[in-house]
């Protein structure tokens, strides 16, 4: 690994749409353009100061990117395509960190959205090797193959050997799930606001054991944006310090031999993880034990299990103890998956891993109040894609304290909306768009009639 020291980067505007049921209603151009419209806002900037730009997305065509930025302005700038499964939008993330950390540039702008098909994921390409194709060869060869999905099968198979090695229970499994769908409610881009009891988790449909329905993530449509910026760039901006928020360590890893180890819990990248944690958390000073909030990976119930084992949030094979002792939530050791998680948020592949960041954003900036953790002064993000890549990074406020607790009225007048888009998931107005779009570069053209879709939404 290189030991060359970076510049700090910053994230300094968010935004989201809501994740939904994917039923073809919602294009991708819409679903990128509302979030990045957003993300500018919340930034309170122009799409003329964004140097270079990255596109997450997995289902699409080969410069889906362009056709959505193009939507902001036609600038000239680099425009970069990222295809990364499940962790593409931290990828995103991790692309802009390291082009404003190198100094190639003072603003990145991060979209990624997701137009997706109803069901259990697909493979298109049936005429050449799959990419986990291998990995699936070992899940055949070390515990067989069902009917059952294939990734409920993978993850449910992790889940089932950390039964087996540490003892944990199906009942832990379905406590998790009960977690995240309790913290849905408060988020208001979650594509589920239902609650469960602990029974109808446990009783909802057997997909894969020890995996209800419940237990596992949907498909879904949806779109995320996030303004990454250098130091130059926010000391240029002195007003925008109190809501910046710096990407303090990140790594962005791959998979170790280990992975082929015939292991279930090793074949989901356990070993990856360990090394992205070591290497963000050493880089942002803190240790993983230190952060209160974490959103991470739970496309299963199984694999947030395996995963707070991992990322070291409990000594080794003692994750389901921090489940049974109510450590995963409000007034436990951590608050995990505050935003109600892939189970109950959604999962929009190109647009999980921004909204992950939009998420300890609020939290960081005091702007999450209706579902805040008291002296939040370090977060936790881990974003996981088989095949495979695994994104961990930990956020502080610029600043380098707790973050505060405001209230909506107050969030509405520092950011000049209005309204807290933490906590109210609202539209902008015509002028609003027009306002952060390009002055000189703008092109109605590539725009289309995509602004007027949006709008009609709100």
């Amino acid at each position: 690994m290189p030991s060359k020291q970076r510049g700090p980067a910053y994230v300094i505007g968010v935004g989201m749409t809501k994740f939904i049921k994917p039923r073809g209603k919602v294009d991708y151009t819409e679903l990128g353009f509302e979030a990045g419209v957003k993300a500018l806002l919340d930034a309170q900037i122009n799409y003329d100061d964004v140097d270079q730009g990255v596109a997450c997305y997995c289902y699409g065509d080969s410069t889906c990117g362009q056709r959505v930025f193009y939507q902001f302005g036609m600038t000239s700038i680099p425009i970069y395509n990222v295809n990364n499964n499940c962790s593409t939008g931290s990828t995103g993330l991790a692309m802009a960190r390291t082009l404003v950390g190198s100094g190639a540039a003072d603003c990145v702008m991060v979209v990624g959205f997701e137009k997706m098909m109803p069901g259990s994921l697909q493979t298109f390409f049936n005429d050449r090797e799959n990419p986990t194709g291998t990995t699936i060869k070992m899940m055949e060869k070390t515990r067989g193959i069902t009917n059952s999905p294939g990734a409920a099968q993978m993850f449910g198979n992790a889940g089932r050997e950390y039964m087996e090695k540490y003892g944990a229970k199906a009942e832990d499994f379905a406590e998790i799930a009960r977690v995240n769908h309790a913290h849905s409610p408060k988020n208001p881009y979650s594509q589920f606001q239902q609650v469960y009891t602990l029974d109808q988790v446990k009783g909802a449909p057997m997909i894969f054991e020890p995996l209800t329905k419940l237990q596992c993530c949907p498909t879904s449509d949806g779109g995320a944006a996030a303004i990454v910026v250098s130091q130059a760039f926010l000391d240029a901006r002195p007003h925008l310090k109190e809501q910046a928020v710096q990407i303090a360590g990140q790594c962005l890893a791959t998979d170790a031999p280990s992975l082929f180890s015939k292991s279930s819990i090793d074949l989901m990248g356990y070993e990856m993880t360990q090394f992205a944690v070591a290497k963000a958390t050493e880089e942002a000073g803190v240790k993983a034990t230190d952060a209160q909030v974490v959103e991470l990976h739970d496309c299963f119930s199984a694999n947030e299990m395996v995963v707070i084992d991992a990322l070291g949030l409990c000594p080794k094979g003692k994750a389901h103890e921090l489940v049974r002792n109510g450590d995963i939530t409000y007034g436990g050791k951590y608050v995990i998956n505050p935003s109600g998680g892939l189970i109950s948020k959604g999962h929009p592949l190109g647009a999980t891993g921004i909204a992950q960041c939009a998420e300890l954003v609020w939290h960081l900036r005091g702007w999450a109040n209706n579902r805040n953790v008291p002296n939040t002064s370090v977060c936790l993000q881990h974003n996981l894609g088989l095949g495979g890549a695994v994104v961990v990074a930990v956020y502080k406020r610029a600043d380098g304290r707790a973050a505060p607790l405001l209230d909506d009225d107050e969030v509405g007048r520092r950011n000049k909306l209005g309204y807290n888009p933490a906590t109210e998931a609202k539209g902008f107005t015509k002028e609003q768009a027009t306002s952060v779009r390009s002055r000189t570069k703008k092109s109605d053209w590539a725009l289309q009639d995509t602004e007027e879709k949006v709008e009609a939404r709100f």
